[in-house]
């Protein structure tokens, strides 16, 4: 068996090498030629869920300019009558706001059926709603407080996409479902929104094989996006939705945001082109070559910024945000 196994290491890494730089040659051809016929998505009918703010607003808006009918989901039914209004004034033929939570299976089925039933068919599904629990898993009093982030990240997917399956299928649809780098860029205090975005990724790129021709699927893997994550909205460990500036300060420091708005565009476009996989900001992808071929490297360079040195909130990155604060308001001085 030892033997057998040297063997088959030697094999994969030898083929990986030959064929690599040929596989990303022929992925560039494949893009630039799927540039050329993408789709057009004029008229055709859009469901998005968490299209209440970031991400899921602007994929909205980056579809109602290119014409599409669009069933807008979240549960803040202001933010989504706001959201409709600006669709429709942009281009969108026409709109529905759904108030629905995807953590819900009845809500899924009711959104799916009522857009269906309004618009007469579905083309697009976008499964954008998500939650971030941050946590060091051991401060937990109760660790079902960390429940939403698979009930909402990865089954408010899931139940979207079982509900929506028929009718895609029937008008060779698409899902644009929307993952995260930290699928495979582990930080301290994201355990189970890591394991969430690691279990929808796994989960759509098992469906592509199980779904074939009859649907599309692009799995988007963002970063630092500029959304109300960022600006530091996270899941409590008492499991309640709260703004933490402290916490934004560890969690995410001073690392370059890509803007909510190219986001969305790159993803409509991603979805037109019909790319199986899609990362913004493209810099990300070089991530996962890091992950893959110096692990070590890259576990000990996010533990050294992340973990605390003498109190939970203590970390490096929280210092480097108050330096860069501090300097630039003396520059600015």
């Amino acid at each position: 068996m030892d033997m057998i196994d040297k063997f088959m290491h030697a094999v994969l890494s030898i083929t990986f090498f030959v064929f690599f730089l040929h596989y990303r040659l022929f992925t560039s051809l494949v893009a630039t030629a799927r540039s050329l016929f993408k789709e057009n998505v004029s008229g055709k009918v859009v469901l998005i869920t968490g299209a209440s703010s970031g991400i899921g607003e602007h994929v909205a808006y980056e579809y109602a300019r290119r014409g599409a009918c669009l069933a807008v989901v979240a549960r803040r039914e202001h933010r989504l009558r706001q959201v409709a209004a600006v669709c429709e004034i942009i281009g969108s033929p026409e709109v529905v706001y759904i108030v629905g939570d995807v953590a819900k299976m009845e809500d899924c089925q009711q959104f799916v059926e009522a857009t269906v039933s309004y618009f007469g068919h579905l083309d697009h599904l976008v499964t954008n709603a998500g939650v971030t629990p941050v946590c060091m898993f051991q401060d937990y009093d109760d660790i079902t407080k960390a429940s939403p982030a698979m009930e909402i990240n990865f089954w408010g997917s899931v139940y979207s996409t079982y509900y929506a399956y028929g009718h895609l299928k029937k008008s060779k649809g698409k899902i644009i479902v929307i993952a995260s780098s930290t699928g495979w860029l582990f930080a301290p205090r994201l355990s189970f929104y890591s394991a969430s975005k690691a279990a929808v990724i796994s989960f759509y790129e098992t469906l592509s094989y199980e779904f074939g021709g009859d649907i599309g699927i692009t799995i988007v893997t963002p970063g630092l996006i500029k959304t109300e994550m960022t600006d530091g909205k996270f899941l409590s460990k008492e499991a309640r939705l709260q703004l933490d500036p402290e916490m934004r300060d560890v969690e995410i420091s001073v690392m370059p945001l890509e803007s909510a708005c190219e986001c969305g565009k790159a993803m409509v476009a991603g979805s037109c082109r019909g790319d199986n996989y899609l990362t913004v900001p493209h810099w990300y992808e070089w991530t996962k070559l890091w992950k893959v071929f110096c692990p070590g490297i890259m576990d000990r360079w996010i533990g050294f910024l992340l973990m605390p040195c003498n109190s939970h909130n203590e970390v490096p990155t929280k210092k480097l945000t108050h330096f860069v604060n501090g300097l630039t308001q003396f520059l600015s001085s």
